[in-house]
């Protein structure tokens, strides 16, 4: 029996709010969700886990209150720490600090973390899911970088072009028996941008 883990990148978030571990979502952001919402109301989901940070817990907890569960919360599933100071980059900061990052997955500003090590922390995390709740389909809240590092180490088609070319909010669905990942497929595209 395979299990299904449900990748739902957060919906739009205005960088210029809160922190990276506050800010909510866009009001566009808070329609997506909705949008996104109603797509995966027919997917029997078992269980709902969570980056910490807020625009990722929002754009996912409506589905959850839906199915009644909660919304499992996981450090490690948090964005990559682009800074010292863990705030966003801005756009014309963000496309080369990408392109050179997943050229050097060792690549980091001073602390801040890489490419490797975000992965690493990230996937032990996916892991530690799906033997846990083998046979299970589990929605992850989640963002782009993240989200492409998890689905990299499995696959290496998923590196920044992928990135470039997902949207806010974006949902890819991965099968897996046991830890092998046998299939992806994308089931929302909605807006437009990376982050």
């Amino acid at each position: 029996m395979g299990t299904y883990i449900y990748k739902v990148r957060q919906g739009e978030s205005p960088k210029t709010e809160g922190t990276e571990r506050t800010r909510g979502l866009t009001e566009k952001g808070k329609l997506d969700a909705e949008h996104m919402r109603n797509m995966l109301q027919k997917e029997a989901i078992d269980v709902f886990v969570s980056s910490p940070y807020q625009r990722a817990i929002l754009t996912i907890r409506g589905l959850a209150a839906d199915k009644g569960k909660e919304v499992f919360i996981y450090e490690d599933l948090k964005e990559r720490v682009f800074n010292r100071q863990n705030t966003s980059l801005s756009d014309n900061e963000l496309y080369p600090f990408l392109k050179r990052s997943f050229s050097n997955s060792d690549y980091k500003l001073p602390g801040a973390e890489s490419n490797k090590v975000c992965q690493k922390r990230a996937v032990k995390v996916l892991k530690h899911l799906l033997k846990t709740y083998e046979g299970k389909k589990i929605v992850i809240g989640t963002h782009g970088v993240v989200m492409t590092l998890m689905m990299g180490y499995y696959d290496n088609q998923f590196s920044l072009d992928f990135l470039l070319n997902t949207t806010k909010p974006d949902i890819y669905r991965m099968e897996f028996q046991g830890n092998e990942l046998v299939q992806v497929q994308r089931l929302g595209l909605l807006g437009k941008n990376i982050d």
